[in-house]
């Protein structure tokens, strides 16, 4: 690993490079270097555990987002390998993530799967339009304590989504999208509770923590989905799998498909495609910075939003849903001793390998154990630490953080992320002028 590819700032261009240089793939740096047997070995070894992550992640992600469990694979198959192919960074990880769910639920609802494909698509063109532009620097700007308000917001939305899983509920009508009428058709519902369900959820939370704690170095959350499906199996338990609700996962990529892009799909897609954008290239460029301080390196910010916009068009394409950078499973890759894109793109291929060879397994797959694999991904995403340094740091970090979280959970995402740079704004200027006036 060359010392030139560590030492570059993110937004300037390498030596001996052109003036676009910026937006060059860590890839091509990788080549220039020379790529040998040793290094192969080590990002084939990365690659395949991060597969083995992302195998239960992108189907129970998918699920929670209204979409079937084979969509997510194909976003992190196709969407995946374009991400590390392009990337700014050389161990981004790309992928569905939780903080589309709560996002991709409502597009799919009020404008259908074909609406999410378009909004996908056109969010990636954006995402390339913004790296062209040099905007990955200006996201860097977005105040922490909105993105841990907002983030915290989107873990207690997505549990909330998984309560009806959780406990094999069963609702009369369709179950309500917005927080708080959510809560109360559940808890009407709550006399329903699928005691099997209920016992199978908790049984795969206390395999993937007892992992966690006692065996970090193991794929906990496939250990536990796989321990759940033989247990359902097994003990013939009246479960809802894969298989009861979606009738399985395909066992090949579908042939691409371009949306809808008449004038009057384009101009309706527009707002979610911005929103998709935005939040993609936060949560991409956070991933980036996150695989820096793990391996000493510097990302190129605005590669990495080329990289991502590619990766969303071309999982539209495939019947994916929309992907960023995963945090997650990026800091896996780094710590499976990753050294290359190349792991990235193996793992991709890993997991298209899974879908042809042993795509019938998946119908097995008990939903209730892929609700638990959710409620592992928002206890994570609930930075405990983030949260009290923001609190304990002022009491104006705190509002922020509070007014973000707040509004996103009872309102919606876009006023969450506004609230929280609005009054984050507010409280710079008023500091300002008392500066000024003192």
């Amino acid at each position: 690993m060359g010392s030139a590819d560590m030492n570059v700032d993110a937004d300037m261009p390498p030596p001996m490079q052109s003036a676009g240089g910026s937006f060059e793939p860590k890839m091509l740096s990788v080549l220039r270097e020379g790529y040998g047997l040793s290094a192969l070995k080590a990002d084939a070894v990365a690659g395949l555990t991060v597969a083995i992550v992302a195998l239960p992640l992108s189907m129970a992600l998918a699920i929670a987002s209204g979409a079937t469990p084979d969509s997510g694979l194909f976003s992190a198959i196709v969407g995946g390998f374009c991400i590390s192919l392009l990337s700014g960074s050389r161990f981004q990880i790309g992928g569905p993530a939780g903080a589309f769910i709560v996002l991709v639920a409502a597009i799919i609802e009020r404008r259908g799967f074909d609406g999410l494909l378009l909004s996908t698509f056109m969010a990636g063109g954006l995402l390339i339009i913004g790296g062209m532009l040099r905007l990955g620097s200006a996201m860097r700007f977005m105040p922490h304590a909105v993105i841990v308000g907002f983030t915290a917001g989107i873990a207690i939305l997505i549990f909330a989504s998984q309560i009806h899983d959780l406990f094999g509920l069963t609702l009369p009508d369709k179950e309500p999208s917005e927080f708080l009428p959510r809560l109360e058709a559940l808890t009407a519902s709550i006399g329903t509770t699928n005691i099997a369900a209920l016992a199978l959820a908790l049984a795969s939370l206390g395999v993937m923590v007892a992992l966690r704690v006692f065996r970090p170095t193991w794929p906990n959350l496939l250990i536990g989905v796989a321990l759940s499906t033989l247990a359902a199996l097994l003990l013939h338990l009246p479960v809802e799998t894969i298989g009861t609700r979606f009738g399985g996962i395909a066992s090949h990529l579908p042939a691409p498909r371009l949306p809808d892009l008449g004038p009057t799909a384009l101009i309706a897609a527009l707002p979610d495609a911005c929103f998709i954008a935005l939040l993609g290239g936060i949560e991409s460029l956070l991933s980036a910075v996150v695989a820096d301080g793990m391996s000493n390196r510097r990302h190129r910010s605005n590669a990495e939003l080329v990289a991502q916009g590619v990766g969303n068009m071309a999982s539209s394409l495939f019947g994916g849903i929309c992907v960023t950078g995963a945090i997650a499973r990026t800091a896996t890759n780094i710590r499976a001793g990753a050294r290359t894109p190349v792991a990235g793109m193996l793992h991709s291929l890993f997991l298209l390998g899974f879908i042809m060879l042993a795509a019938p397994l998946a119908a097995l797959i008990p939903l209730a154990s892929l609700a638990a694999v959710l409620t592992i991904v928002c206890w994570n995403m609930l930075d405990r630490t983030a949260i009290g340094h923001e609190v304990s740091q002022s009491w104006q970090g705190a509002a922020v953080l509070g007014a973000t979280l707040a509004t996103t959970v009872f309102a919606n995402l876009i006023a969450g992320i506004a609230a929280g740079c609005v009054l984050s704004m507010v409280f710079a200027l008023l500091g300002r002028s008392r500066n000024a006036a003192s």
